[in-house]
């Protein structure tokens, strides 16, 4: 896992999944785009892929966060996928 600090640069809207670990049975997701802080206007930039209450929160463009990020791959017919899943997502500035 990394932690780091980013600015949000967008978020997506929550929508529902199907999760057999989620209480009925929908669990809420979206993706939020990060850019590294302190990068240039070509900065590092990572989209992560939020869950469950963390999906629900809505952070703005500019909004400073500490994200716990996890890394992983997964395959599929042979092809290599990257996922970004964000642990936990902190807003520092109110």
């Amino acid at each position: 896992m990394k932690t780091d600090i980013y600015y949000v640069v967008s978020q997506t809207d929550a929508s529902y999944v199907a999760s057999q670990k989620a209480e009925g049975g929908q669990l809420a997701k979206c993706e939020i785009r990060l850019k590294m802080l302190g990068g240039s206007k070509f900065g590092d930039e990572i989209v992560a892929t939020l869950f469950g209450n963390l999906a629900l929160t809505r952070y703005y463009e500019g909004d400073v966060v500490v994200a716990v990020l996890r890394f992983s791959v997964h395959e599929v017919n042979g092809a290599l996928y990257q996922d970004v899943i964000c642990n936990d997502l902190v807003k520092l500035n109110a």
